[in-house]
């Protein structure tokens, strides 16, 4: 791949914006001075925010200046226009929403008699219809398919939402709450379907579920899941003008926003917490510890996935005091269990209470159904929060553990999401510059910000991981 230069802006082939009066619409491409698009997996939309400046002239249709007015009062603005967006990088990736985003607001107009300055902020259609409607029905059995079919069903989703099969089930009513809502608790309850298992209940991987969007639709993504994929794209970031083989691009500017904060992390409960679980039901409760880096107790057995997952199943029901481990925890890099010193993991930094909602919510699409259900499974509860809550919690903090943000040459082939490989150089006396083992390796893309002025097109990604290292399947290049 060529190298990519910032100070080549990026082609718009189009930025048209669409009166809600009539069929009047205005190409306003030639104004745009900055253009801001931004995607995050901690966010249920996109957003992009346009600077425009006006003259008080348009081309005509054969290329001359004519005297025009205002585009605010005379197409005009006043919230919710369509604006269609087609842009082309330097590498030829194209920035294309195909439904289009609206007009949020606009703000910060400088008014003039020959120029005007102002500022649209634009949001995805379905960031609007979250606000008009609600989730009103009961559902059960997959969370996968009912976040599938509340996407579809009440927000009116058109496109196939890219989602990450679940194995537990969960029987849930929406209770008039707005479906981003709905789908971003249900990520936080989500485990992994098994990938040799397609069946209910075959878990595989840790809990922690993410639901956003991208300029490609919905992603509903198991985090594990994220992380075992292959990096889309690798950068270095070297002082050498070359780009060495291998790598899709250079980093221009790197910063570390935050690396291990101990005691956030000790009082968020990330690498030992205790979680109490009252059942009303059986007037009974059960106390588990979950602590990060538990050793394994089926290393070095000869045993199927799915004669593991029994295991699992197995010591994870146990009664008072059972221990649960993050062994099937997919990080990063090469370990997750050695970030800071063992003494720190020994005992429980943060105590949770959950209660059980035993015999609530029983499958059934009937009364009948429900009771009879309810008398064969009395004691069983609605959600397994035992094998989850505390795995889920423990992952999302994880997750933000090495926060790096880079600036590289416009990019529009990257989106929130993906997973990237990024190489930084290695603080040494010696002449030989070797990238450095641990900070380099996969990262995640937790948001994303390109960027298009009139003379330069730039991609600033906020990367995070969990753990420090290279994978044996990542590269140790040498730095020019």
């Amino acid at each position: 791949m060529t190298q990519n230069s910032p100070d080549q802006a990026a082609n718009i082939i189009k930025l048209k914006i669409s009166s809600n009066f009539g069929d009047g619409a205005i190409d306003i491409s030639g104004g745009v001075v900055d253009f801001q698009y931004y995607e995050s997996v901690l966010s249920n939309h996109i957003t992009c925010t346009i600077a425009v400046m006006e003259t008080g002239f348009a081309m005509d249709k054969s290329g001359k200046p004519k005297a025009s007015k205002g585009i605010i009062d005379s197409l005009p603005i006043r919230g919710g226009e369509r604006v269609d967006i087609i842009m082309e990088d330097n590498y030829g990736n194209e920035l294309k929403i195909d439904e289009g985003l609206y007009v949020n607001r606009l703000r910060d107009v400088d008014a003039g008699t020959s120029q005007d300055l102002f500022f649209m902020d634009l949001a995805s259609k379905e960031y609007f219809a979250n606000e008009q409607t609600r989730v009103t029905k009961r559902y059960e059995g997959s969370i996968s398919q009912n976040v599938e079919k509340i996407l579809k069903d009440v927000l009116l989703v058109e496109s196939k939402p890219d989602v990450d099969e679940t194995a537990e089930p969960y029987n849930f009513i929406g209770n008039d709450k707005k479906p981003f809502y709905i789908c971003t608790w249900l990520a936080s309850k989500s485990i992994p379907q098994m990938q040799s298992e397609k069946k209910e209940n075959a878990t595989g991987g840790a809990a922690g579920y993410l639901f956003f969007q991208t300029r490609e639709g919905f992603h509903f993504k198991s985090i594990d899941k994220i992380f075992a994929g292959e990096p889309v794209k690798k950068y270095i970031f070297n002082n050498s003008p070359e780009l060495p083989d291998g790598f899709d691009a250079k980093i221009l500017l790197t910063d570390i926003e935050s690396d291990i904060d101990l005691n956030e992390k000790l009082t968020l409960g990330t690498y030992h917490n205790r979680s109490i679980f009252f059942d009303f039901y059986a007037l009974n409760y059960t106390v588990r510890d979950y602590k990060l880096g538990e050793d394994d107790p089926l290393a070095g057995l000869n045993l199927t996935q799915r004669e593991r997952q029994e295991v699992y199943k197995l010591t994870s029901s146990l009664s008072n005091g059972s221990m649960a481990t993050a062994s099937k925890i997919t990080p990063a890099g090469k370990k997750i269990d050695d970030l800071v010193a063992k003494e720190f993991t020994q005992s429980p930094s943060r105590l949770m209470t959950h209660i059980l909602d035993v015999g609530t919510q029983p499958t059934g699409s009937t009364v009948q159904d429900q009771l009879e259900h309810w008398k064969e499974n009395k004691a069983e509860p609605n959600f397994k929060a035992i094998e989850t809550m505390q795995a889920s919690i423990m992952r999302y903090n994880q997750l933000f553990t090495i926060k790096t943000n880079i600036i590289i040459p416009g990019d529009f082939s990257i989106k929130a999401g993906d997973v990237v490989f990024c190489d930084f150089p290695e603080l040494s006396g010696s002449d030989k510059k070797d990238t450095n083992p641990e900070s380099g390796g996969l990262y995640m893309v937790a948001h994303v910000c390109h960027k298009v002025t009139s003379g330069s097109t730039t991609t600033s990604l906020a990367l995070v991981r969990d753990s420090y290292g290279k994978k044996p399947t990542g590269t140790n290049q040498i730095l020019a």
